[in-house]
């Protein structure tokens, strides 16, 4: 009798066996729905074989094999199983955390139909129809008929482009024979897409050397690290470089840190390919839309696939090219449950597809950069700008212990912005922390409100009149009193987005200001709504978090200020300027990028500090060769491999006693060290007390089998007050 192994999202690393009359070999990859205790759960079947080590009258009997659904394919079932071993995972949590959520449950999923991948032109019933036939109030319907008579045929994209509503219509139109479909070519619609667009710009030297550098080693692995300056036009080398992955008939994945930046880049890519099917896969989708864009990119409908970390687990039949755009950002590595990089696992899953990754960035992560200067990635340069006459933007230290800063603005930087207004350019005042203040402070006492259930502080928010934690999502109410000894003398002390925007309005009445971060992004088509007043010269002024430092092209925008940059100098975190530095290029490099020259302004009491040295140089290679020089002496990555056993707790003695009993376990070789168990930098997060244990070694080998026997004797220590995981190649601590 067949027996299917299938794999649960349960936290337990084993996979489970069940009873299969009519399963066979095809069915690996498919999900199961199966008992589990006293519950019926979803899983996906691993292996069908016929042996197993429990007793024959004890296996349970599978309740549905889904075949509706196209099983996962072997290879992408192989990448789980390295993430699992690698990140020290249970492989089941691996595997149905990365399918979107209707897949997860039990309720059959009901598949729509897609209109993706046609073209669509009317038939000799649908020529004689006339405008005057559907009535005024369905606009859509007129919209649509009109378009097929004008432009015919149609492609899905440009239906859609008429209204998501329009897909319901022609699916009505199909089945009233008023339109026919006709299955497009993917290679002939690549050819048609690149004749459709309006404008192909002109490459540079740099560029097309870059493209034909990489698409000369398109059918083999290699990992290019795409080193441009901000502006020197990487998209358009990804661009390119796409058309030919897509002239081979192969999928694009590309990879973005941030869903800010999907608007902008589906934007660019739907204007260069408007007859390739393309989806987004990123958190802001619904349930049926992750569904439906999944599907799509898994049936190979889908060619380009744009989307945040998750979207490097997409089932993709095609597969022929990764990019992975600001390959050195944070958001990349996910910091809770499966703590996985999804730039790592890109490069893995090309040279399992045996594929290129192109890594793409103007600050690379130090790994990479070594990589790089070792021969083990392959390195591609864009130096100059794209566009002739934009070049990169001075940088102007202001020297704060010299220029006072009433509402955390000097006054050469308020000067700078009026003259930015009177010549009709626009200005973009970055501070990375949102809200109106970071404290709430009692002059007379010094208490500050404090979050009870994290070791930070709670940031005002002043129109709501709210104290917020950022970190755990507590909400409490503005006291008109200090809690500790009553003075009525409380005040927000500090500066974040809303104080930065009042006070430019009070500086500047007659400007237009916007502000963009996490708070006033929050409903789904914010960024739009944001993009086009920039573009449309709508807004004088922007302020904004980091939310504005990556990728986004403003070619009015002249004048950047960089306000508290200092704080991130003082951090105990060996990260911490590599962070600050690559944040301060890619906000700078706003400015300056068409016809209007930038110029940054930075706010610090360290005018003739090294890092500030580096921008205004914009030398990137001498400062990353500089922070290389000290992580190889200190012992630091990338010249060494870390792991970061975390134990998390209501009592902070419980975590480190349950590490301190965890590092008693471990024999470790004499290649691999193990450092003392001590609290997290942020010893409480919601709720929990935090502590660590680092290992780290020479060989990420040697490492890695030293975990791997570790992991299993800690599943053995008693934990039920304890929740713990292992952070390889940890980002924070």
């Amino acid at each position: 009798m067949p027996i299917i192994r299938v794999a649960l999202n349960i936290p337990i690393d084993t996979l489970f066996d069940y009873q299969a009359d009519d399963a066979t070999e095809n069915d690996i990859g498919s999900r199961a729905c199966v008992p589990f205790g006293n519950k019926r759960v979803t899983g996906v079947i691993i292996a069908v074989t016929t042996d197993t080590q429990i007793a024959t009258e004890k296996l349970k009997a599978v309740y549905c094999i889904d075949r509706e659904i196209n099983p996962l394919p072997p290879a992408l079932l192989q990448l789980f199983k390295f993430c699992s071993q690698y990140y020290h995972y249970p492989e089941g949590m691996v595997i149905l955390n990365s399918l979107p959520t209707k897949l997860r449950n039990n309720k059959p999923v009901k598949l729509k139909q897609s209109i993706n991948n046609y073209q669509y032109d009317l038939t000799e019933i649908g020529k004689q129809l006339d405008l005057s036939s559907i009535p005024a109030r369905q606009r859509i319907a007129r919209q649509l008929l009109a378009n097929f008579h004008q432009i015919a045929p149609l492609t899905s994209a440009q239906i859609k482009q008429i209204s998501p509503r329009a897909q319901k219509l022609v699916l009505q139109w199909l089945q009233l024979g008023w339109i026919s479909a006709t299955p497009i070519a993917t290679s002939v619609s690549v050819d048609t897409a690149l004749q459709k667009t309006i404008k192909t710009p002109i490459l540079t030297i740099e560029q097309e050397a870059a493209v034909n550098t990489i698409t000369t080693h398109l059918k083999q692995f290699n990992t290019w690290l795409l080193q441009g300056i901000t502006g020197s036009g990487k998209t358009e080398v990804y661009l390119n470089v796409i058309a030919a992955a897509l002239a081979c008939n192969k999928q694009a994945l590309i990879l973005v840190p941030e869903i800010s930046l999907t608007p902008q880049l589906e934007s660019i890519f739907r204007t260069r390919f408007p007859a390739i099917p393309m989806v987004s896969l990123h958190s802001r989708l619904n349930d049926t839309e992750r569904l439906a864009s999944w599907l799509q990119a898994h049936r190979g409908e889908a060619r380009i696939i744009l989307g945040t970390r998750l979207a490097v687990f997409t089932p993709l039949p095609d597969l022929g090219l990764i990019i992975v755009d600001e390959e050195h950002d944070s958001s990349f590595k996910q910091q809770d449950g499966l703590r996985y990089s999804a730039r790592d696992l890109a490069i893995f899953r090309a040279r399992q597809m045996n594929i290129p990754v192109i890594l793409g960035s103007a600050t690379p992560s130090l790994e990479s950069y070594h990589n790089a200067l070792s021969g083990r990635y392959r390195s591609v340069r864009l130096q100059s700008r794209a566009i002739k006459k934009a070049a990169l933007p001075t940088v102007q230290c202001i020297d704060v212990r010299r220029h006072k800063t009433p509402e955390g603005l000097s006054e050469p930087l308020i000067k700078a912005i009026q003259q930015c207004l009177s010549e009709k350019h626009q200005s973009l005042v970055f501070i990375n922390r949102r809200g109106y203040a970071p404290v709430l402070l009692c002059k007379s006492c010094g208490w500050t409100a404090i979050c009870q259930r994290c070791s930070s502080r709670l940031v005002v928010h002043l129109r709501a009149k709210k104290l917020c934690c950022h970190h755990c999502g507590y909400e409490g109410q503005f006291p008109r009193a200090c809690l500790h000894c009553g003075n009525q003398d409380i005040a927000p002390f500090g500066q974040g987005t809303q104080r930065v925007e009042e006070s430019l309005a009070r500086y500047l009445p007659t400007a237009r200001i916007l502000r963009i971060d996490r708070d006033s992004t929050r409903h789904k088509n914010a960024w739009q709504e944001i993009l086009h007043a920039v573009h449309e010269q709508q807004v004088d002024i922007l302020v904004g978090t980091q939310l504005l430092a990556k990728g986004h092209d403003f070619p009015n925008l002249s004048v950047v200020a960089i306000l508290n940059a200092d704080n991130s100098l003082y951090s105990t975190d060996f990260r911490a300027t590599e962070r600050l530095f690559a944040q301060l290029i890619q906000v700078s490099g706003r400015a300056g990028r068409a016809n209007v020259s930038g110029h940054v302004l930075i706010q610090t009491e360290f005018p003739d500090h090294p890092l500030y040295r580096a921008l205004q140089a914009h030398d990137y290679d001498g400062w990353a060769q500089n922070l290389l020089a000290e992580r190889k002496i200190a012992a630091f990555p990338p010249y060494v491999y870390q792991a970061l056993l975390c134990a998390e707790a209501h009592n902070r003695q419980l975590a480190l006693d349950f590490l301190t009993r965890a590092a008693k376990l471990a024999t470790p070789p004499e290649t691999v060290t193990l450092f003392d168990p001590v609290p997290a930098q942020m010893p409480r997060l919601k709720g929990l007390e935090r502590a660590h244990l680092l290992v780290q070694s020479a060989s990420r080998k040697q490492l890695q089998a030293f975990l791997s026997h570790w992991y299993v004797q800690i599943n053995a220590l008693q934990s039920h007050k304890v929740r713990w995981i292992l952070d390889v190649d940890p980002l924070e601590f």
